[in-house]
């Protein structure tokens, strides 16, 4: 995905799509090259999908979406790719079987790989600065929406451990010291009650943790399907499948869950040849050692 965007250049989008201050993030930090780059990429793949492809329109059919997948997915295919990335479906795993094919058409006992091509990867090295990427994208996707470019979709950060949750609650806190549009986290089970109320100020961002979503409800385990939202998510997952027993599973729900809007995954571990494939922005650490950057880049 980021060879097949590099000819797309940044400055040639129309100024609803480049008109973004991408270096500003807080009083003592600033987005490096690097992180501005993997912004720009990830403009650049919206912009194809919800302008070029087919221009989102406010209260379009339902069908729309579906017609950008067949086509992003064809746009692969003309710049070369060639790689089956369907998904087989095996009935001796009831779970995962029983998921694909109650949120998806099957072809041949597959489900066609086109149908979850609404996504994008970031590869980045530990220390990097993913998150920071992470909440400047949310700050774009909001000023999109203020514009009537993309779904006014809500927004879902996911991750495996406490302490990224913990991270990420600190960099926001510093972002909103320095940016007037705050965002505004708050805990995926308080969804209903955020909906119900409709007058949050700022930018409501929901999070959990990826390894307590599931397909059935327990005391911290909760249900997908009650936040389902007719898939019309933007997801964040930064290394959400980490230590996962049940990865194949949750990578699905995190799919669905995103189905009728956009999935953002990031990682400093990619072995998946779909993440690697759907790659935008590729700073691993052979590159972010190779480019003079030290672990604590800071």
């Amino acid at each position: 995905l980021r060879d097949i965007i590099e000819d797309l250049r940044f400055e040639d989008l129309s100024p609803n799509w480049n008109s973004f201050d991408l270096e500003s993030f807080s009083k003592s930090k600033k987005l490096w090259d690097y992180q501005q780059k993997a912004v720009k990429n990830a403009i650049k793949v919206l912009w194809r999908y919800y302008e070029n492809f087919l221009d989102y329109q406010k209260g379009e059919r339902l069908e729309a979406n579906q017609e950008r997948k067949g086509r992003i997915f064809q746009w692969y295919k003309d710049n070369g790719l060639e790689e089956n990335l369907d998904i087989k479906l095996d009935k001796r795993k009831r779970k995962i079987y029983n998921l694909l094919t109650e949120y998806y058409p099957q072809e041949d006992g597959k489900v066609p790989y086109e149908h979850l091509i609404n996504r994008m990867c970031f590869w980045m090295a530990t220390g990097s600065g993913k998150t920071l990427v992470i909440i400047k994208l949310i700050q774009i996707l909001k000023c999109l929406i203020e514009r009537g470019e993309i779904p006014p979709n809500d927004i879902l950060f996911l991750t495996h451990r406490d302490d990224l949750i913990e991270q990420l609650k600190k960099h926001v806190d510093e972002f909103n010291y320095a940016n007037e549009a705050k965002i505004i986290l708050k805990e995926l089970k308080e969804y209903p009650e955020v909906k119900r109320q409709r007058t949050l100020f700022g930018i409501p961002v929901f999070y959990y943790r990826s390894d307590n979503l599931s397909d059935q409800q327990k005391e911290k385990i909760i249900d997908f399907r009650n936040y389902d939202n007719d898939g019309k998510w933007y997801i964040f997952l930064d290394e959400a499948h980490k230590g996962d027993r049940e990865e194949a599973k949750r990578q699905q729900i995190c799919s669905i869950l995103s189905r009728d809007g956009f999935l953002f995954n990031s990682s400093a571990t990619f072995i998946d040849p779909r993440d690697v494939i759907t790659c935008a922005f590729e700073f691993n650490l052979s590159s972010f050692i190779k480019s003079g950057y030290g672990k604590h880049i800071a």
